[in-house]
């Protein structure tokens, strides 16, 4: 019996981190296949060029989806969504998988969502039902790939309630964790001594992990709304803090951050490094360090300050709206857009052995590994006939 062709798409370094150990599972399963769909700022300079990295990593990629997004505001984002849905179409029209993977929440994923979905290609959907309340879109996005996708696999137990209150029949709906936990549990990171190699990076001093994108409702306040946080991490420098910066995702407003944290790189004489990826293996592994036996702190808004640090006991500063609802552990403290309160967050962070030993023990709500194999053997026995592709509302 052939093997089940699996396109799995992917569109941002974030994402891809997420989606290793699905992939991994994918290839290792003998009833699958999987056809790897690279797109977005996977293909961009500018963000790293991370389809090398998904090279290194040994995965083979099957065809790069090309986007076009000229401009660095929501007509930007709308051109992107239609010139990927015109792409993805020719190449899944070639490959015909059985089954096409889409991750998450963001616009490239849901030109893919909405190729698939029209094309009557079953379509699977990973961590849908989240709720992210800070203007980024994502809610409205991801609850709509939600409804399109025919099979739902969720991170947590909160979030597959909230599909099935959307009408989702219960059996398309699987809670299988978070797939980076799978990653971290077998420790499948960087080790110190290789970030130090890597970054020249002092054990012994305090690390600052930051990373922070623009709100799609405010993305022309983008560059004034990272500036309190980086007055915070230049005072942190000057006091012998090591500050790692990482680009932000290609979405609009992504262009004046960029400006802003390439100026505050240049005026810093010396404790601040800026990347435009660190790739998921050193970037986990700076998650350690700052975690368990470490001294540092993860801060900005990106999800994985919520969803990854826990599995590190690593602390969190999260800046603003933008992860607003997200289902959180006791390792976030949460600021607004003030250098004077992110700089004391930060340093509770680092300084409060009571606040770092409560980081450490916390319970995560995403989920213990294991996701990446519940995954493929779904998508491996899953019917694939009319009762799947034809959806019906439960309500």
């Amino acid at each position: 019996m052939p093997k089940r062709k699996i396109a799995i798409f992917t569109g941002n370094r974030a994402e891809y981190g997420l989606q290793y150990p699905i992939i991994k599972a994918v290839d290792v399963h003998p009833k699958l296949e999987y056809y790897l769909l690279v797109s977005g700022a996977h293909l961009q300079e500018d963000f790293g060029y991370t389809v090398r990295e998904i090279e290194a990593n040994g995965f083979k990629v099957y065809r790069e989806v090309k986007l076009t997004m000229g401009r660095d505001d929501l007509f930007g984002t709308v051109q992107a969504i239609g010139s990927g849905i015109l792409s993805l179409s020719v190449i899944l029209d070639e490959l015909k998988p059985d089954i096409l993977v889409v991750y998450a929440d963001r616009f490239e994923g849901f030109a893919a969502v909405i190729t698939g979905t029209q094309m009557g290609i079953p379509t699977a959907h990973i961590e849908g039902g989240d709720v992210t309340e800070g203007g980024a879109l994502d809610d409205s996005v991801r609850h709509a790939m939600t409804k399109l996708s025919h099979l739902h696999f969720t991170t947590n137990s909160d979030a597959t309630g909230r599909i099935k209150k959307l009408g989702e029949e219960p059996w398309r709906v699987h809670t299988v964790g978070f797939p980076a936990i799978d990653l971290i549990s077998e420790k499948n990171y960087a080790k110190p001594e290789e970030l130090v190699v890597k970054y020249g990076i002092d054990l012994a001093r305090p690390v600052v992990l930051y990373t922070q994108h623009s709100i799609a409702t405010e993305f022309s306040d983008a560059g004034a709304q990272i500036e309190p946080a980086l007055q915070a991490l230049t005072r942190l420098a000057k006091e012998g803090v090591q500050v790692i910066m990482t680009f932000p995702n290609n979405d609009a407003g992504s262009g004046l951050i960029i400006d802003k944290l390439k100026q505050a790189g240049a005026e810093a004489k010396q404790n601040i490094q800026l990347h435009a990826s660190l790739g998921r293996y050193n970037y986990h592994g700076f998650l350690a360090h700052c975690g368990n036996g470490g001294k540092g702190v993860c801060v900005g808004n990106s999800s994985s300050g919520i969803k990854e640090t826990p599995a590190f006991g690593c602390p969190t500063v999260n800046i603003g709206d933008r992860q607003s609802g997200r289902l959180r552990a006791e390792n976030v403290l949460d600021v607004g857009h003030d250098a004077q309160a992110i700089y004391r967050a930060i340093r509770k962070c680092i300084d409060n052995k009571q606040f770092r030993q409560r980081c450490a023990t916390c319970k995560n709500p995403y989920g213990t590994g294991d996701a990446g194999k519940k995954i493929a053997d779904v998508l491996a026995t899953v019917p694939l006939d009319l009762k799947l592709l034809q959806k019906k509302i439960t309500y």
